[in-house]
């Protein structure tokens, strides 16, 4: 099941459905600015608009070309295209270069990747583009959500319907909060602070830093 020709095949509607940033990336861009910004998994740039807002330039990363180019439409069509670059690339090989991203979001996205080792990559790879002070948002479906009663994180798909009828499976790994906890910890990044709100485990995460032991 590969993310790439999934999103690439809903892309048109996914876009349709994802027109706002979410609450808690606005609470946690809420004064913080920086010189650049970076949005893992961009998707259709719903939250590289406001990063936009916050940093002198902003790029968008995402796997699937199709939502790439939704990203870019939107940019035109909202008036921040002048301010934010999108590019096609996988979370666990990041086309940034080293330290060079102040502020970043990571959300929705991480859950796709499998398996674990590749989730820790991308992680990895978040830390490595940040500048030291730099910080970002990582996000994954939780176990928490309401729509699942379990206690352990699990691996499971996630169908999309299209107009029509049409279902297209999404492979996601839902994580229970102990265990996202863990990946964070397990990673180069440092978390400043983990919580869950709507469904979603939160991570606020900095770059290591000399002494972090890292």
């Amino acid at each position: 099941m590969d993310p790439q020709s999934t999103y690439d095949r809903i892309a048109g509607h996914f876009s349709k459905t994802r027109e706002y940033a979410w609450p808690e990336v606005e609470s946690f861009l809420e004064g913080r600015t920086g010189d650049r910004a970076l949005d893992v998994g961009c998707g259709n740039g719903r939250h590289t608009e406001p990063l936009a807002e916050r940093a002198r330039s902003a790029v968008g990363v995402d796997l699937s070309r199709e939502l790439l180019r939704e990203a870019i439409r939107r940019a035109h069509d909202r008036g921040f295209a002048d301010r934010a670059a999108f590019i096609h690339g996988d979370a666990v090989a990041l086309p940034i270069a080293t330290n060079t991203v102040d502020l970043a979001v990571y959300v929705a996205t991480i859950h796709h990747l499998s398996p674990r080792a590749a989730r820790l990559r991308s992680l990895n790879e978040l830390a490595r583009v940040l500048r030291p002070g730099g910080v970002g948002l990582v996000s994954a479906w939780s176990t928490a959500h309401d729509r699942f009663d379990r206690e352990e994180g699990f691996d499971t798909t996630v169908d999309w319907t299209l107009p029509g009828g049409e279902t297209v499976p999404r492979y996601y790994h839902v994580y229970d909060p102990e265990e996202f906890t863990g990946d964070l910890a397990e990673s180069d990044l440092v978390a400043v602070d983990v919580d869950v709100s709507s469904g979603n485990c939160y991570g606020t995460v900095r770059a290591p830093e000399t002494g972090d032991g890292v």
